[in-house]
């Protein structure tokens, strides 16, 4: 009697280790039409002009919400003035980029009616945020997160309008500024009384 044989087992296929995943990136916004009626043309226009500004208005109201959240949570912290970050200086005293504040935050949960008033209304809501400057003039408000995205802000602007060649555009950070006390006006020295 012949003896029983099993059937081979197919080996499995080796994985790799898992890659970790990227984000696609998002749609850039349609170009105007080059065809069709001029009111077709004219709506598509003024659709993407409208799309446009809102993309641009939302990524401004979240930074804004962002720098709130950390100023909030370091209030009278004493390493970053209750900024959230620390803004780098280099030898020439010329902003180089920011880094997030190594201290513990001392709030650790903001109340999201706190952080939409912080973010709306005052003097400080663009605290923290990142703009920048070029010399032919054009800037552009503290809007953005980080450095990185200020910086390729600022390069949009030099492909756009100088060709691609950098003409020394900077970015610059809006801090809150200590309060500085007053001086006390002198009081007038009183007046002798005569008899």
């Amino acid at each position: 009697m012949p003896a029983k044989t099993t059937p081979k087992k197919p080996t499995a296929r080796k994985r790799s280790t898992a890659r970790r995943k990227r984000l696609a990136p998002r749609k850039p916004i349609a170009r105007t039409p080059k065809s069709g009626s001029p009111i077709d043309r004219l709506g598509a226009w003024m659709a993407i002009r409208i799309a446009t500004h809102a993309q641009e208005h939302m990524a401004a109201t979240v930074s804004r919400k962002d720098a709130a959240i950390l100023r909030i949570t370091h209030e009278n912290c004493p390493t970053c003035k209750g900024n959230g970050q620390i803004f780098t200086k280099g030898k020439d005293g010329s902003f180089t980029g920011s880094k997030p504040c190594p201290a513990k935050p001392r709030v650790q949960k903001v109340s999201r009616l706190r952080v939409a008033m912080v973010a709306r209304f005052g003097p400080d809501r663009s605290t923290g945020l990142l703009g920048w400057t070029c010399p032919c003039g054009s800037k552009e408000k503290p809007r953005y997160r980080d450095a990185k995205l200020a910086t390729k802000a600022l390069r949009a602007h030099e492909t756009k309008k100088h060709g691609g060649k950098s003409v020394g555009g900077a970015w610059y950070a809006q801090v809150t500024d200590p309060a500085v006390p007053q001086p006390t006006p002198p009081q007038p020295a009183p007046i002798p009384a005569t008899p």
